[in-house]
């Protein structure tokens, strides 16, 4: 008997192939489906199958002959078989008669003898195509899986890297918009971490998580193009040629900013300049500090009985007209230049001056510190505590609930 142990792993093409499946439960659905989505076509013998199986059967995706397997005539023409009848004497009938007839037969009851395996398989979508994690042990489909989920989170994660080792043709690099969430690596997306463990160039913004850019292997090259208040040593205009020139180099590049690419952010413009240059961009949302920052001080934007709605302005510029209600929460960002003049505009256009005010400055840093007042009063308090960027101002009712000021996150 060979040693089932081993096994030569192979991958085949199965569209507009025949693949007989004998027996018809849910073992029988998991692969018929999946050979179905790989465009083959499937005949299934069985006097009965199971829910998953008859769906497929009404979709007009697969092909039913409601009887019991009458022998060697039911495997011609087919490329590979697939058995799972629960009934040993029966799966070993078909594999022996598929066996004799030269034709791959998977014996999905038997993992000690069957001739052909399905390793435990799960699909990693990287920015250069989808990647195929397969794992074979044998007579033992539980180590196949953990190994299969491991590798398999090793790449979503980005602990295992994916960087090409050619380059790719000129013109064929890619883009990816990544927002890294409020400063903290831990509140990176396992999609950001992904393109991350593929990109030739990373550009990064000032408030982008620094200790995931500090991780990055030597190989990658890091573009710092932040900005600080009142210093753009990087005009925008440089930001996207600098995306372009990469991609078009055949290099993957991502663009890493803090919090989320399309709020108050230019993620549209860059996606724009790239789209331009027929380079695919992809944009990952990121944990928007708008939200995020406000919760790290113990401040719901909206709560139960306190507040409905909320709205994020950047402070950059003069606010708007907006709901003045305490039951409508304002969130400002970029906005400590101009809190005197911010809280001016609201109470002019109708909040109450007793309005509560908080400034969270460096969230989820060990140097977080928040400062709360009222519209009246904030502005002198944040003058007289040197309150910096980056922050982030919410006004509302909401603030009442900001837990006692501490250093750092929780």
């Amino acid at each position: 008997m060979a040693d089932l142990r081993t096994g030569l792993p192979l991958v085949v093409h199965l569209a507009g192939r025949l693949v007989v499946a004998v027996g018809g439960g849910p073992v029988t659905a998991r692969r018929v489906s999946a050979v179905v989505d790989e465009g083959a076509h499937v005949r299934v013998v069985s006097p009965w199958v199971c829910e998953d199986v008859l769906d497929l059967v009404r979709q007009g995706r697969i092909e039913w002959q409601a009887r019991e397997y009458a022998g060697p005539a039911d495997l011609e023409g087919a490329w590979l078989v697939h058995t799972a009848t629960g009934d040993s004497l029966v799966d070993r009938r078909v594999a022996a008669e598929a066996e004799s007839l030269h034709i791959w037969c998977v014996d999905a009851t038997d993992a000690t003898s069957t001739a052909a395996s399905v390793p435990a398989r799960a699909t990693v979508e990287l920015p250069d195509g989808p990647v195929t994690v397969a794992a074979y042990a044998g007579a033992d489909p539980g180590l196949a899986i953990a190994v299969r989920d491991a590798v398999a989170d090793g790449l979503r994660g980005g602990a295992l890297p994916l960087r090409r080792t050619r380059p790719r043709p000129a013109g064929r690099g890619w883009v990816a918009l990544v927002g890294g969430g409020p400063g903290t690596d831990g509140l990176l997306t396992a999609r950001g971490s992904e393109l991350l463990a593929s990109a030739d160039v990373v550009v990064v913004d000032r408030l982008a998580p620094r200790a995931v850019v500090d991780r990055l292997p030597a190989e990658v090259r890091v573009v710092d193009v932040g900005k600080a208040p009142g210093r753009h040593p990087v005009p925008q205009e440089r930001i996207d040629a600098i995306l372009v020139e990469e991609a078009k180099r055949g290099l993957g590049v991502v663009r890493l900013k803090g919090g989320d690419p399309f709020v108050l952010g230019r993620g549209a413009e860059e996606r724009a300049a790239c789209e331009a240059h027929g380079i695919p961009v992809e944009v990952v949302p990121g944990v928007t500090s708008a939200v995020a920052v406000p919760a790290a001080a113990g401040i719901p934007v909206t709560s139960r009985g306190v507040a409905r709605g909320f709205t994020v302005v950047t402070g950059h510029e003069d606010i708007p007209s907006l709901p003045t209600g305490g039951d409508h929460t304002v969130v400002l960002l970029m906005g400590v230049s101009r809190l005197a003049r911010t809280a001016e505009l609201l109470v002019a256009h109708g909040r109450s001056p007793d309005t509560p005010v908080a400034v969270v400055e460096r969230g989820f840093h060990p140097t977080q510190r928040t400062t709360v007042g009222t519209l009246s009063t904030i502005a002198a308090l944040a003058a007289e505590r040197s309150v910096q960027a980056p922050a982030v101002i919410v006004v509302g009712d909401v603030v009442r609930l900001a837990r006692p000021e501490r250093v750092g996150p929780p």
